[in-house]
């Protein structure tokens, strides 16, 4: 069987699957539900400065008849008192200490604080801490949170002050409410800190409830702009995590991947792109603590099917093939083909490319149904009604190179060669 554990800084755990800092892990009972399900590690849920939440604090996108397509949070970080969080940490650090116990700490912005706040987490036997420069709500009006987080130099000074107190492994949590996540990430590398995670929650509106008028969640009539999270937002968070994985001083350090993973398909395109580990939390509220189960056993089986005995075989394997557009081979050049014995002649296929896309399609009326195929010499390889098709494996792409050779932009303009026959 194929290897799972990961060491992550010297930090172990039996597997890559970590619950991010969030309500799940925000108490004793929780987490030990949490490991004794078999998660490898846990992030304990933010800790700093005495708070007070608000009802109600969550919202939901629903696609399609789906349920929370994207989830939206405005709650803060723990409430609970801070001793009684530290005496918890410790408790479950004693009865898994095969498990990885991060801290996620957000403390008021001096150094003395954040040097405080690190002995007593560190006196848990705790074996790392996150620094939470990413909430996007509440925190934000304090000068802590995302605003550390959006300004690299303020990033880099907090986590300057972190590393002359601490002695056990740093992560600095990235927010991706910033044009680029790499200004800040650099920052905070040769500020010191050991490892980076990303990506914390978008700023956003999920909705307005129309009988009311105003946007979700509620509070007494008002809302505010809370943190995005949950399957719609992994491509953004794949997204930054690749130009972190390919930034030659980002790079240097693990990184924890974050952000709309819901199965272990979505961990493992987590991992190709650079991650050591990867945090869960939205799925852990809506399906619970035992998708660990299948998370673990498809990762394992998939890694069989490849051929890959640990992670590390893995680990940033598909950073090199996303490349800048200039470098694409536009000699390369697939067409749509349509398999009639799958067709369901549902014509979805044919909408799309005539009002959407290139005219593609033909359409020959008959009875009982109509037949589509493809003109392969309108078909540009766009893809969109591969995508469309409800019927698994109807419709494939099929190459037809336009020449031989690898071709770049660059190149061909150099050439001064015709549009037309591209």
């Amino acid at each position: 069987m194929p290897n799972l554990s990961v060491n992550f800084l010297g930090i172990h755990s039996p597997n890559p699957y970590w619950l991010a800092s969030a309500p799940p892990t925000d108490k004793k009972i929780n987490v030990l539900r949490a490991l004794e399900a078999g998660w490898g590690g846990i992030v304990w849920k933010t800790l700093g400065s005495q708070v007070k939440n608000v009802s109600s604090r969550y919202s939901s996108v629903n696609y399609n008849g789906n349920r929370v397509m994207g989830f939206n949070n405005i709650e803060l970080i723990s409430d609970r008192p801070l001793e009684l969080n530290l005496r918890e940490i410790a408790e479950v650090v004693r009865e898994f200490p095969d498990r990885a116990m991060i801290v996620s700490l957000m403390a008021d912005n001096t150094r003395e604080k954040w040097h405080e706040l690190i002995r007593q987490v560190e006196d848990t036997g705790a074996h790392g801490i996150e620094l939470n420069f990413g909430c996007p709500h509440g925190m934000t009006e304090r000068g802590m949170g995302a605003t550390v987080g959006q300004d690299p130099e303020i990033a880099r000074m907090v986590v300057e002050w972190v590393m002359e107190a601490a002695h056990i492994p740093v992560i600095t949590k990235l927010t991706p409410n910033v044009h680029s996540v790499v200004p800040t990430g650099k920052a905070c590398v040769e500020a010191g800190t050991n490892a980076l995670s990303l990506i914390n929650t978008i700023q956003s509106v999920t909705g307005i409830d129309l009988d009311t008028l105003v946007p979700n969640p509620y509070v007494a009539g008002k809302s505010v702009f809370g943190g995005y999270c949950g399957p719609a937002v992994k491509p953004i968070a794949l997204k930054m995590l690749t130009t972190i994985s390919q930034d030659p001083t980002t790079r240097r350090v693990p990184v924890s991947g974050i952000g709309g993973i819901s199965t272990w398909k979505d961990a493992a395109e987590f991992m190709l792109l650079g991650a050591t580990t990867v945090q869960v939390c939205t799925a852990a509220m809506k399906s619970g603590f035992r998708i660990i189960e299948d998370m673990c056993e498809g990762l394992s089986n998939w890694m069989d099917e490849k051929g890959f005995k640990t992670v590390y075989d893995f680990i940033g394997k598909s950073v090199p093939a996303l490349t800048h557009w200039e470098d694409l081979d536009i000699n390369y050049h697939i067409v749509a083909n349509i398999n009639q014995n799958k067709c369901i002649h549902c014509g979805l296929c044919y909408i799309a490319c005539e009002d959407a896309s290139h005219q593609s399609i033909s359409l020959a009326w008959g009875k009982p149904y109509n037949t589509y195929a493809i003109k392969e010499d309108e078909c540009v390889g766009c893809n969109l009604c591969k995508l469309i098709c409800p019927v698994d494996g109807c419709i494939t792409m099929v190459e037809r190179r336009k020449g031989e050779e690898y071709l770049n932009w660059k190149e061909f303009q150099e050439r001064g060669l015709p549009l037309n026959d591209h």
